[in-house]
């Protein structure tokens, strides 16, 4: 234990007087001899601590990683497996590049169809209005057929890319059942709707999810279609209209449907169902209806006022 002591008081002394040759060693054995008590009897030597951070010899940080394994040769199964998957990411990139090309050229024909449709808020003809539209179904039909041979490179891979092309297929449904509501006062079937665009469920269908959003937003046209008209003089729409509604909202709570984008869609079908109750309780009231006769139409409008239907709510 002294010479340990012995030791480390050697060590402060000299390593003082290589740093300040002018102080006093007495000084530093004085202020050292207090710290004593509290060195370990474990203590070691400064020599050895020194020696413990010391380089071996003739050894870099590069032999050491070559020792332990390194990463200078990957292994060749592991090569492969990336190889592999760059090759498959590549491939789906061309895949989703070739989508997006037709479903652009998609996206600008139904922009084409719907603003043709729109005049019919103005009191256009209907056979003319749809005329225009329907001159846009033989396009789609192409374009839907281009993405179908594009997903025949892929086989079983269907809902892998259904999203590149998802958005734009509920608009183009909506348009159709619109449109097919216009000439027959009936619903789109989804068979129907598959036909139109032709497209084979066995190969490239029509998602059933993707048929009843269209359906929802072909709801959000009524409430207009039903102002314009009744405006236009045509007081039994509401009637028409509304009987449409309420069978379609009927039949979409048969379905269990989860919290999800559909869901809040039907949901706005509730306030287009509302909005249109109240047109057609506006124009009950008034004695509007297009059953009755002129002479009991007039009776309901105050003589020198403007009918106006409101919307309340």
């Amino acid at each position: 234990m002294k010479s340990a002591f012995r030791n480390a008081y050697l060590f402060t002394v000299s390593l003082s007087r290589s740093l300040n040759p002018n102080t006093n060693p007495y000084l530093n054995l004085c202020s050292f001899s207090h710290k004593l008590p509290l060195l370990s009897t474990t203590y070691l030597s400064p020599p050895l601590l020194i020696s413990r951070h010391r380089k071996v010899p003739g050894r870099s940080f590069s032999t050491t990683l070559s020792m332990s394994g390194g990463a200078d040769s990957p292994s060749p199964s592991l090569d492969k497996q990336f190889e592999e998957f760059r090759s498959k990411l590549e491939e789906s990139g061309s895949l989703r590049e070739k989508i997006r090309a037709v479903v652009l050229e998609i996206e600008s024909t139904t922009r084409l169809m719907h603003s043709g449709l729109l005049l019919v808020h103005q009191s256009r003809p209907v056979p003319e209005v749809l005329e225009k539209a329907k001159a846009q179904i033989g396009v789609l039909q192409g374009f839907y057929n281009r993405l179908a041979e594009i997903t025949r490179e892929c086989p079983g891979q269907y809902y892998r890319y259904h999203g590149d092309w998802k958005s734009e297929t509920q608009t183009v449904v909506s348009l159709l059942t619109f449109m097919y509501w216009l000439e027959t006062g009936n619903l789109l079937m989804h068979s129907e709707a598959e036909e139109k665009l032709g497209l084979n469920s066995l190969e490239f269908g029509l998602d059933i999810e993707d048929y009843l959003i269209g359906v929802c937003f072909m709801s959000n046209e009524m409430p207009r279609y039903v102002v314009n008209q009744v405006t236009n003089g045509d007081y039994d729409c509401p009637r028409k209209v509304l009987k449409f509604l309420t069978d379609l909202h009927a039949a979409f709570r048969m379905l269990n449907l989860r919290n999800d984008f559909l869901r809040k869609k039907f949901d706005g079908m509730k306030y287009d169902l509302r909005r249109v109750e109240e047109v057609y309780y506006d124009v009950k009231i008034r004695r509007l209806t297009g059953t009755g006769d002129s002479k009991d139409a007039n009776q309901g409008v105050v003589e020198g006022e403007d009918y106006d239907v409101k919307i309340r709510g």
